[in-house]
């Protein structure tokens, strides 16, 4: 990491400003050279010209200079703000490049952070999260761990296992001694605790997916019960086709809506029953997989027809999801004769989805809401929930070794243990990881 590397930090497009940012032992003589200037104080912001090598005027802009190791890749980094829009940021950051930077990989800012003892795994994953998040609350989730919560939990749960391990490393040095009684009995009580610790995080983390990633609601019913009605009101716009003919709808539709602070996505499906023709076969096909993918489900019925097979076979697919699944009944057209009854539904919702759908918008808000707790610490990523069902499985596979007294296998899945941990916020080693990790984040960061 000895070359110095600059990148457009802002996104593509044309905005009221755009920044560039430059990291490594050259940025601060590129900058001097930019803005034929002698010095920039550090944390000072600048106001300068900025030239191209040509010595012709690009821009007027505001630079700051971060001093090492006073800055994000604890490396010199040098921040350009210019005016926004794709030429002015493209000839800075040529003109950077043709100073000796060279273009950044993406993420390679972060990477360098990392490297350089800045910012650890955890602290990392929650920079490239805030910058998608999907809700307010899994903003302010994730900016308490840019600030080291999961790191310093992490941290705990791994000195803990270290503690434990430090007892059969001894044992086994000192062979022909074997743990105490009581001593067995305490670390069997300490693990059963660290094993409840890290269920409980695991289990709030995988209920809590959608805030991270957005929720996913699926809409879905036999043909003509009104889903893509409900649609065009949950967008507020007509999105789908709206028609008496069953089967309008072929493949499944996904939107965007807001619903309190929560970015939701929302897929109108094709209308479950038996298919007439194959392209029909292949969107229910497409509708199940969507019930599959999705945190919530909105299951809609015909208030005006009567109750038949396909609302049977709807009510069995939801079933079968009842554990896995939030399901939301909501009876549709009730402005219309009532015909349907079933007495093993007890619906959430009555209401026309022509009309207003503002008790079915309460119902989602409410309960993306419940999943929500700020204050508790939440796995963010699928690498981090797989370290620590890893580490659950060794700390499992520990307790026979132990109470057989056979600790070399009890110390081999502690030391594993520890490795996942560890790989969590700061892995020893496994560099195709880390490229493979850094390499997803955004240019410029």
């Amino acid at each position: 990491m000895t070359q110095t590397i600059s990148a457009i930090a802002t996104a593509h497009g044309i905005g009221s400003i755009a920044i560039i940012r430059i990291s490594g032992d050259k940025a601060l003589s590129i900058a001097k050279k930019l803005t034929n200037r002698e010095d920039f104080s550090p944390r000072y912001a600048t106001l300068t010209n900025v030239y191209n090598i040509k010595q012709e005027l690009i821009d007027e802009a505001i630079v700051i200079y971060f001093n090492a190791p006073f800055s994000f890749t604890a490396e010199d980094v040098i921040e350009i703000q210019c005016h926004g829009g794709f030429i002015v940021a493209q000839s800075i950051l040529k003109a950077t490049i043709s100073l000796g930077a060279r273009v950044a990989n993406p993420g390679e800012f972060s990477k360098r952070a990392f490297f350089n003892g800045r910012i650890d795994l955890s602290e990392a994953e929650a920079i490239a999260q805030l910058i998608e998040a999907k809700s307010e609350d899994a903003a302010k989730i994730l900016a308490l761990q840019m600030k080291g919560s999961l790191k310093e939990y992490i941290e705990k749960i791994r000195d803990d296992i270290i503690h434990i391990l430090a007892y059969s490393e001894v044992s086994i040095d000192y062979a022909e001694e074997d743990l105490p009684q009581d001593l067995v009995l305490q670390i069997q009580d300490k693990l059963h605790e660290l094993k409840k610790s890290l269920d409980d995080t695991l289990v709030a983390s995988k209920a809590r997916e959608g805030l991270m990633q957005g929720f996913k609601v699926a809409i879905i019913g036999k043909p003509n019960v009104g889903k893509s009605s409900l649609l065009n009101a949950l967008l507020n716009y007509n999105r789908a086709i709206v028609s008496d003919i069953a089967g309008t709808t072929r493949d499944t539709i996904e939107e965007q809506v807001k619903i309190g602070t929560h970015l939701i996505r929302i897929v109108d499906t094709a209308g479950i029953r038996e298919a007439s023709d194959e392209i029909e076969r292949i969107g229910i096909e497409r509708s199940l997989e969507a019930i599959e993918q999705s945190d919530i489900v909105v299951a809609l019925f015909d208030s005006s027809r009567e109750f038949d097979s396909e609302d049977s076979q709807i009510i069995t697919l939801l079933d079968s999801h009842a554990k896995s699944k939030k399901v939301i009944y909501v009876k549709n057209k009730v402005d219309l004769e009532q015909k349907f009854l079933h007495e093993n539904i007890n619906f959430d919702l009555e209401l026309n989805s022509k009309q207003s759908v503002s008790s079915l918008i309460d119902v989602l808000k409410n309960i993306m809401d419940r999943t929500n707790s700020s204050e508790e610490l939440m796995l963010i990523s699928q690498r981090q929930i797989s370290a620590v069902e890893n580490t659950l499985q060794n700390i499992d596979e520990a307790f026979e070794p132990l109470q057989n007294q056979e600790l070399e296998i009890f110390s081999f899945h502690l030391n594993e243990a520890v490795k996942e941990m560890a790989s969590i916020t700061r892995p020893f080693e496994n560099d195709e990881m880390l490229d493979k990790m850094f390499g997803s984040f955004c240019l410029g960061k």
